[in-house]
């Protein structure tokens, strides 16, 4: 991104990345807004996102995001199809990102993009995964609440102090890591029980 360091800007990936794979349409929403408005600058390659028509998409997206995953059983197959459209849509925004660094550095970003975001999608379904069983719908309710404003105040702080953000984020992916072996089976859980939600 034009006028911010490469210290900068690999910390506002980061955390934009973590964001993404928490809600991607709040994410995008909320990058756009904050574009729009000046206070955060855009490569050519991502200038599109200002545009009050994408940004207008991302929010009718989100909106539709927003009840879907609040609905029991429904969230299932929302967020495992998401799998396919969050992490890839992280990578595509750190590559275009670092188009001014080297080739090779705009596909390490990438690829660290996609790993965060996967990893944060990862997080989120583990603790969906131990939410679930409980018979009262809130607790489910109230944690989509909360990733919804997780993503949303992420993506603005890695503006104003991207350091802190990613800092923030390096926490949350150590916790992750650590629980890696609950993710992979919340992983599991999610496509099994979708799948299992589709051929009824």
């Amino acid at each position: 991104m034009p006028h911010i360091p490469t210290n900068e800007l690999v910390a506002l990936l980061v955390a934009i990345s973590f964001a993404a794979g928490l809600n991607l349409y709040a994410t995008l929403a909320t990058l756009g807004l904050l574009a729009h408005a000046g206070l955060l600058p855009l490569p050519p390659e991502l200038q599109v996102m200002a545009n009050w028509y994408v940004i207008a998409a991302s929010g009718v997206m989100f909106a539709i995001e927003f009840v879907a995953d609040k609905i029991p059983v429904f969230d299932l197959i929302w967020n495992a199809l998401h799998t396919f459209i969050r992490v890839p849509a992280a990578s595509l925004i750190a590559y275009h990102a670092t188009a001014a660094l080297s080739p090779w550095e705009q596909v390490l970003a990438a690829t660290a993009g996609g790993a965060i975001a996967l990893a944060a999608h990862g997080g989120k379904t583990a603790v969906r995964a131990a939410v679930t069983p409980s018979p009262e719908p809130f607790s489910n309710i109230a944690l989509s609440f909360g990733e919804d404003a997780v993503a949303v105040f992420l993506t603005w702080f890695a503006t104003r102090h991207p350091y802190w953000a990613a800092g923030i984020v390096v926490v949350l992916l150590g916790i992750i890591v650590l629980l890696a072996r609950w993710v992979v089976r919340a992983l599991r859980g999610l496509f099994r029980g979708a799948e299992r939600e589709l051929v009824k």
